[in-house]
C-alpha cells in the first residue's frame, strides 16, 4: 500500500510539473507570435514619419502562421492600429499516472501575450 501511494506522488509530481512546463511553453508562443504579428507594419507611413501601425491583415497571418507552426491552436486580436494579443490553447497528456492505470485524461494548458507597436525617439515614447 505504501509504495502505491509513494507511487502516486512522484506520478503526480512528474505530471504536475510537465503541466507545468507546457503552460510556460504555450506562454512563450503566444509571446513569439504576438511578436511576429508585430513585426508586420504598415511600411508608408512608417518610412515617412507619420506614425507606427500594425498592417493587421498581415500581422494576424503572421501570427496565425506561427501557432500553426508551433502545433498549438489559439486566437489573434489587433487593436488600436498597435496592440496584438495571443491566446493560446495547447494539451499536456499525462506521462506517469496514465502508465500506472490513473486515468486524468489530457490537461489543457491556455495562456496570453502581448506585443504592442511603439514608435521611440531618444528612448521616449513618441
Amino acid at each position: 500500500m505504501t509504495s502505491f501511494v509513494m507511487m502516486m506522488l512522484v506520478g503526480l509530481a512528474v505530471d504536475l510539473g510537465g503541466q507545468v512546463h507546457a503552460k510556460q511553453r504555450a506562454h512563450n508562443i503566444a509571446a513569439e507570435a504576438a511578436r511576429t504579428g508585430g513585426e508586420q507594419v504598415q511600411a508608408a507611413p512608417a518610412i515617412k514619419g507619420e506614425y507606427v501601425a500594425v498592417d493587421t491583415v498581415a500581422a494576424r497571418n503572421a501570427a496565425e502562421d506561427y501557432l500553426s507552426a508551433s502545433g498549438v491552436t489559439g486566437a489573434v486580436t489587433i487593436t488600436g492600429g498597435d496592440t496584438i494579443t495571443v491566446d493560446v490553447t495547447d494539451t499536456y497528456k499525462p506521462k506517469f499516472l496514465s502508465v500506472i492505470g490513473i486515468g486524468i485524461g489530457d490537461l489543457t494548458v491556455t495562456s496570453t501575450a502581448s506585443a504592442r507597436l511603439i514608435r521611440s525617439l531618444g528612448g521616449s515614447e513618441q
